[in-house]
């Protein structure tokens, strides 16, 4: 019997014991936890950071701002904006290989410009296709004086340049944009997203000086002809609207 006693005993100690435990977390829980009318973040800062490196790291093309909001639902876009500003402070650091950029509307990690022999080396050892200097300095123009039209290229450059502007068209690097309302309504070309991925550039406002860019097109481009091309005025053009009007009678004239 008194065996019997001592166990209820034991068993009322130990539930008051774990009462109290189970009080002492709750009050500590409720005094961590957010403010009311303050939600708690869905993940913290060293996730959220973990997680957006994954989805640029993985991404097929530049990773919107857009698709980051839909994957990341319920993330801040204050939050994931301050994990980019971190993930690109890291990558900047000196002896990296990689670096975080902003290009053609989204961010992408790539490699450093500095080593892109290496890597060219590794996924293609042979001589790559490259452009010509005629495609690279037409290319250089188009993006400079964009939209603008062939005869206007023509004359810019001095040179025949339609074959060229085939073989950009179809390595996507620039696309028609529409027709120009003068005489003969020529097509009007820009540049394309591929551009931008291609040069690295953020959109076409980031284009660097004209002669930076040559730098990077090529030692063999003609630098101070680009410069003239693209600082020259555009030829004067006669607009449709000024277009001499047909002649009366003129058809009756042929009849």
């Amino acid at each position: 019997m008194t065996d019997h006693n001592e166990d209820e005993i034991g068993s009322d100690e130990e539930i008051a014991k774990r009462t109290g435990t189970e009080t002492e977390t709750g009050t500590e829980t409720g005094a961590d936890a957010a403010p009311s009318g303050e939600e708690a973040p869905v993940l913290p800062p060293d996730e959220i950071r973990a997680v957006l490196e994954a989805l640029i790291f993985a991404a097929p093309q530049p990773l919107t701002p857009r698709e980051i909001g839909k994957v990341l639902g319920g993330v801040p876009k204050e939050a994931w904006q301050a994990a980019v500003t971190e993930i690109r402070a890291d990558y900047a650091r000196d002896g990296r290989g990689l670096q975080l950029v902003e290009v053609a509307g989204g961010y992408q990690i790539t490699t450093r410009p500095e080593y892109n022999d290496w890597v060219r080396e590794l996924l293609d050892p042979r001589t790559p296709t490259r452009l010509s200097i005629q495609a690279l300095e037409t290319l250089a123009v188009i993006a400079y004086k964009q939209p603008v039209t062939l005869p206007e290229i023509i004359d810019l450059r001095g040179v025949k340049s339609g074959g060229v502007i085939k073989t950009l068209l179809e390595k996507r690097l620039i696309r028609i944009t529409g027709r120009k309302e003068v005489v003969g309504r020529p097509m009007l070309y820009g540049t394309t997203r591929e551009f931008l991925l291609h040069f690295g550039l953020k959109d076409v406002g980031d284009l660097p000086r004209i002669e930076e860019f040559a730098a990077v097109l090529g030692e063999d481009v003609d630098v101070d002809g680009l410069r003239r091309a693209i600082d020259a005025p555009r030829p004067a053009e006669v607009p449709l609207a000024e277009a001499e009007p047909p002649v009366e009678g003129a058809a009756e004239d042929l009849k």
